[in-house]
């Protein structure tokens, strides 16, 4: 969230073995394998998630009543599985996972924390799809309600995708922990294809939207619904689904087992509800943001867009996308590792692995940040080209301000994992408080002294503020955590580094990209091909120049770390 197990430690030995047996876990293969094979899997799913985002957008427009609408209601599921479901597992599930492999009776505790949490997040599902106008009214200000009734039909085809989002983190996290990462970074692949299909079949049926998206909705009808949400509910059940295969094939086996004897769960209570209240609490922050955002889409009156939530939505897809490609593969890679000396107390085991993390993620978000900042306007033309020329206008400066949180977001990522091994939900949660409070105060201060269209980029900032509040708070409490160490001058050294030869590289990139024409050099109003094509060569251009430089610098400045980032990947290269 990399590659195969070891074949010389077959993992469906643990399945085949029955409950008396205790479940080895393969060894680890090392970290830059690992992550490799995971950012492959996951730039796979990437591109074709951009391509079924540009389909969306070409669809419905990155702005407007029908956007705006389908936005929040295929956001909810995400929001709501995080609330509900998401951070419970991620903080509980992956351990007690590792100590069942460890287990004498393994076979039985993985059928019953796997059993238990599929019907709880199934009833959860069922609970809120029931509520769906309750719950659309909470993430939005501000509508109409012809505007309210939309996004609520919305609602009830979209929610159900958070039971299939649960199945996909359950069975996703299994085969992490047997060390077959490759599956469930490759997964959403199944997603992307099943929505290319259908949001295709919309196209061709209905055609494309305005360039500023779907106003006035005396033609939107069911089938329209019916097709648009309905698909992106399949594909996130065939995301789910497909992950059966791989555990099939392993011979692992999943017997419908109720019961909560016995699985760990009564020692993992305490970090399970911390947890739930830290992103409970996260999640509100989210919540009044998409209402701050929801607010400021409606607020330009007729013939005029202002960036609402979908094209706060849609810088955060870039935003994320070098997070999701390099950060999450990394941390991933390093987390069963982590857990793994956490429980055995070896806390130097533990300090290592996050300095080598932190440091190697650094030298891909610094160098990361500058690239957005610079060249958030033909990213954006080159990764969603169906929004136009007004629609990249919005979202552009979104980008930049989110981009600013980029560096932190990936060294809070990892610290959370750490806190997780421990079992230690509480500090998570009173960190979350100041970091929350900072984003909400960040939009009301927008909301009284800025106007209406800028709230959506005052938004980003805010976000990003909150990423720096909540890193800092994360490592004086790992600090005191860890022994009173935390590598912390290796660490900062390595960024100081990096900061310095991400200035300069984009210093050299921005003169590059004013040459060419800067803004003017994007092919807006020539169709969506050309528009995607201008984005790229401008984006490989200006990025190839920053990313020279970039790696010079460090070569000159003795960023070892450069290396272990690269390494595998060019000596499968040269292979």
């Amino acid at each position: 969230m990399t590659a195969p197990t070891d074949p010389a430690s077959d993992p469906s030995s643990e399945a085949a073995s029955g409950p008396g047996t205790p479940a080895a876990a393969p060894p680890s293969r090392g970290l830059g394998r690992n992550s490799i094979v995971m950012a492959a899997g996951t730039a796979a799913s990437r591109l074709g998630g951009l391509v079924r985002n540009m389909m969306l957008v070409a669809a419905i427009g990155s702005a407007g009543t029908v956007a705006n609408a389908f936005d929040v209601a295929n956001k909810l599921p995400n929001v709501l599985f995080a609330i509900l479901a998401g951070g419970m597992l991620n903080a509980v599930l992956v351990p007690q996972i590792v100590k069942a492999f460890r287990a004498h009776n393994a076979q039985e505790r993985i059928d019953k924390l796997l059993t238990v949490s599929a019907v709880g997040i199934l009833a959860i599902t069922a609970i809120l799809t029931g509520a769906s106008a309750w719950v659309v009214m909470l993430y939005t200000d501000g509508w109409t309600a012809e505007q309210l009734a939309l996004g609520t039909v919305f609602a009830y085809w979209c929610i159900p995708q958070l039971f299939f989002y649960g199945l996909y983190t359950l069975l996703g996290q299994v085969l992490n922990a047997r060390e077959q990462f490759g599956p469930f970074m490759w997964a959403p692949v199944a997603n992307n294809v099943v929505s290319v299909i259908g949001f295709g079949i919309f196209l061709v049926v209905f055609g494309t939207s305005p360039e500023l998206g779907i106003n006035d909705l005396s033609e939107w009808n069911t089938p329209r619904t019916v097709l648009l949400a309905g698909t992106a509910t399949l594909g996130i059940a065939a995301q789910a689904l497909v992950l059966l295969v791989p555990l099939l094939r392993s011979g692992f086996r999943w017997n419908f087992r109720l019961g909560l004897r016995g699985i760990g769960l009564r020692s993992a209570g305490s970090v399970a509800l911390w947890t739930f209240a830290a992103v409970l609490l996260e999640q509100a922050g989210v919540l009044y943001l998409t209402r701050v955002a929801a607010e400021a889409g409606v607020s330009g009156g007729p013939g005029v867009e202002y960036a609402g939530n979908a094209a706060y939505t849609q810088a955060l897809l870039i935003y994320l996308l070098p997070h999701s490609l390099v950060t999450v593969s990394i941390a991933t890679a390093l987390f069963t590792g982590i857990s793994k000396a956490a429980q055995e107390g070896d806390t130097d085991r533990v300090r290592d692995d996050l300095s080598l993390g932190m440091r190697t993620i650094g030298v891909f978000t610094v160098f990361a940040t500058a690239a957005l900042t610079v060249l958030a306007a033909p990213a954006t033309a080159f990764i969603v080209p169906t929004a136009g020329q007004q629609g990249t206008a919005l979202i552009a400066p979104v980008l930049v301000a989110l981009s600013f949180g980029l560096v932190p977001l990936g060294a809070m990522a990892l610290m959370k994992w750490v806190y997780y091994a421990y079992e230690d939900g509480r500090s998570v949660f009173w960190i979350t408080v100041p970091s929350t409070l900072t984003l909400v105060g960040g939009l009301i201060a927008a909301q009284i002294w800025l106007p209406a269209e800028t709230w959506v980029i005052a938004a980003g900032g805010a976000y990003a503020l909150s990423n720096w509040i909540t890193v800092l708070l994360r490592t004086r409490g790992l600090r005191t955590k860890l022994g009173g160490r935390l590598d912390g001058g290796r660490v900062l050294t390595l960024h100081a580094k990096t900061l310095l030869a991400a200035v300069v590289s984009g210093l050299a990139g921005w003169g590059v990209y004013q040459l060419v024409g800067g803004f003017d050099a994007l092919s807006f109003g020539d169709g969506w091909v050309l528009t995607m094509l201008s984005g790229l060569w401008v984006s490989a251009l200006c990025g190839l120049v920053m990313l020279l430089v970039y790696v010079l610098l460090l070569r000159l400045l003795r960023v070892r770390e450069l290396d272990r980032l690269l390494g595998p990947l060019l000596a499968r290269l040269k292979r």
